[in-house]
């Protein structure tokens, strides 16, 4: 049987699922060559525009997680700008 309880680590408490306008295609992640984080910042800040904070929000995380995340997703994609 498989332990699915949340790590306390890197979660401290339970997930709560707020509804959301926002959805984000499976086909984001797709592509192995970024993290899952990495991926869905991407998206979310080149295809619906939205801002490192409004990014940071929506996925309750630090605004320089979410900036770090898109560096690194940039520099793997070889983006430079």
């Amino acid at each position: 049987m498989v332990d699915i309880t949340p790590h306390k680590k890197k979660l401290p408490s339970d997930i709560d699922i707020i509804p959301s306008l926002i959805a984000i295609p499976v086909s984001v992640l797709s592509d192995r060559s970024l993290a899952t984080l990495e991926a869905v910042v991407e998206y979310l800040k080149e295809v619906l525009g939205l801002s490192y904070h409004e990014i940071a929000v929506l996925l309750k995380r630090d605004d320089r997680t979410v900036w770090t995340c898109y560096q690194r997703a940039k520099k793997k994609r070889g983006k430079n700008g």
